[in-house]
């Protein structure tokens, strides 16, 4: 990764003079790759005026481009085996490009927050859920059959009584079960082999909303671990294209604890998929079971810095509000959680209905995925 670095330090220097400057991404791989390219800013002429940047492909065509939050410039690509591709990037006026990612804060269903892209949507639940459900921090998969963007579609039908969400209609449906329970792929503490649950986020704040990504942030009550307590947050984000999206687990502890991030099981003895590659990414993966309404989902979760175990783990409950016992498993991919160092990793799905009829092809998927945040496209600015 250090050199990837320096291709682009190096030449910092005559991008200023520039009044648009050309670059081009290689792939190194053996396999075609679709990805978000990232440049820092600071790296690109500044802009005045009231400009912005302006992508172009090799046809010269102007392509969808977004300035994040953080100071980048990001666009897609769609680059073969070993082929190199070249770019133009220059100032000019603000264009608008359709969105293909979105997110929002759903106050008028229980403070739900619900984000998509054109592959697949996520939700995960608000404070105002509490009294009536119980409590459930764990992440939620809207299953999508369209690149069509669909949640506040399906959120105005489900709430006006015309058609239900749960119920496929042409373009998918929820019908992940999360309960009390870390759902499809959400943080907690695991001290003493024990998973210590939080409660629904208590505030949310957009950081970004497309066309090609968005971020945001959840803020949860402070949670208290073997007679410790400290803050919690996690930031999300969700690019074009992509089956996964990213997490960024903050606990404000001041000393180390040990941390897992889990998909629910729908059986104790179930088996899930689980590889790390030569550079230490680990990957687990878990195939929900079959069923007549939906048929296969294929869900998994991908840390880049490795784990330190994986581990299944399963323990019993009385329901908030039912009074009724309940018993949850899960299987934890587990690390360790350091002072002033957040954990970053992906989570997501694949469905047989939209682009995955097998495990192997979801399998396939996420090893793809992580031989990318390894092994990075090569981009210089010429």
């Amino acid at each position: 990764m250090k050199q990837y670095i320096f291709l682009i330090s190096a030449v910092v220097g005559l991008i200023s003079c520039n009044p648009g400057l050309n670059i081009t991404v290689e792939n190194p791989s053996d396999f075609d790759r679709s990805e978000m390219i990232e440049i820092a800013t600071e790296k690109l002429m500044p802009l005045s005026g009231g400009k912005t940047y302006i992508v172009t492909n090799q046809q010269g065509d102007v392509i969808p481009s977004q300035i994040t939050y953080d100071g980048k410039l990001i666009f897609q690509t769609n680059i073969k085996a070993k082929e190199t591709l070249p770019y133009g990037i220059k100032t000019g006026t603000p264009q608008t490009f359709p969105p293909k990612v979105y997110g929002r804060f759903i106050p008028e269903r229980k403070d739900d927050f619900a984000w998509e892209n054109d592959r697949v949507a996520f939700r995960i639940y608000g404070s105002a859920l509490v009294k009536i459900d119980g409590p459930s921090n764990g992440l939620d998969f809207w299953y999508k059959k369209t690149n069509d963007l669909i949640i506040d579609k399906w959120y105005k039908d489900d709430l006006a009584g015309i058609r239900s969400y749960h119920e496929d209609h042409g373009e998918g449906l929820d019908d992940y079960k999360v309960g009390r329970t870390l759902g499809g792929g959400m943080m907690a503490p695991f001290e003493n082999d024990t998973l210590t649950l939080n409660e629904n986020f208590v505030a949310q704040e957009i950081l970004e909303n497309g066309p090609l990504r968005t971020t945001f942030k959840l803020t949860y009550k402070d949670i208290t671990v073997n007679g410790k307590t400290f803050s919690e947050s996690r930031t999300f984000s969700l690019d074009a294209g992509s089956q996964l999206t990213k997490v960024t687990q903050e606990y404000g502890v001041s000393d180390t604890i040990s941390v897992a991030a889990g998909l629910v099981k729908r059986a104790e003895d179930d088996e899930a998929y689980q590889a790390y590659t030569e550079n230490g990414t680990a990957a687990v993966i878990y195939e929900e079971p079959d069923n007549e309404k939906v048929g296969k989902v294929f869900v998994g979760m991908i840390f880049p810095k490795g784990l330190e175990r994986i581990t299944s783990n399963t323990y019993t409950i009385i329901h908030d509000i039912s009074k009724k016992e309940e018993t949850h498993s899960h299987v934890l991919g587990i690390t360790s959680y350091y002072p002033n160092q957040p954990v970053t990793y992906y989570t997501g799905f694949g469905w047989e209905k939209f682009g995955f009829p097998t495990l192997d092809s979801f399998q396939n998927y996420i090893g793809i995925f992580s031989v990318t945040l390894e092994d990075p496209l090569i981009i210089k600015i010429l």
